[in-house]
């Protein structure tokens, strides 16, 4: 803590939005033992320090006293990353996460507060998660939760999460292997498998 104030007290500090949990899950189940964020939201909010804070946890909701100060002072984005509402999928996928609805109940709680509130809607994985039904699904209970935005986006492979990707679905749903080898030829998928995806994506955005 004493390296993040000196550099948060530093007079070469512009309060540039800090972002949490981009990278690691910043409540992750250790955070339950070690208890660091309370910390580090008390000096954002000495500091008047914006943040943006993105997790798969409700474990975030221990903090709502201290977030919920920090909105009022500064800007703050509380975002979750929720790909499926089908449990089954979702221990696949997510086995360290809290299941959907937890999730949307934590962004529910959150929308009281004045921060901005986000629903991570990635990756989207083809032919698992990119049913109509799901995605239906996802944006009803993200109009329920009052959430700010939906920012969806494909699965993109490289490196060795392409390795890693292929093994699990070999293993996991092997009807899929073969179709998903033929779309992700490349990092990304075609094109023209976005556009008709996002034109449905696009389609419940405006239903919503």
């Amino acid at each position: 803590m004493e390296a993040l104030e000196k550099q948060l007290s530093s007079s070469s500090w512009k309060q540039e939005v800090v972002n949490l949990g981009g990278v690691t899950d910043s409540y992750q189940p250790a955070e339950s033992i070690y208890r660091i964020m309370p910390d580090i939201l008390k000096l954002f909010i000495k500091y008047k320090t914006p943040c943006i804070i993105s997790t798969k946890s409700d474990l975030v909701l221990r903090d709502y006293d201290l977030i919920d100060e920090l909105s009022r002072i500064t800007y703050v984005n509380i975002a979750a990353t929720i790909t499926t509402m089908d449990e089954t999928i979702r221990k696949k996928i997510e086995p360290q996460g809290v299941d959907s609805l937890k999730r949307f109940a934590m962004l529910k709680a959150f929308s009281k507060t004045n921060a901005s509130i986000g629903l991570h809607f990635m990756p989207i994985i083809p032919y698992l998660t990119d049913s109509f039904e799901n995605v239906d699904a996802l944006y009803s209970h993200a109009k329920e939760s009052n959430i700010s935005y939906v920012l969806p986006g494909t699965l993109y492979l490289r490196g060795t999460t392409r390795t890693f990707f292929f093994n699990f679905i070999r293993k996991e749903y092997p009807n899929l292997y073969e179709p998903l080898k033929l779309l992700y030829q490349t990092g990304g998928a075609p094109k023209e498998y976005k556009n008709e995806l996002y034109k449905m994506v696009n389609s419940l955005r405006d239903k919503y």
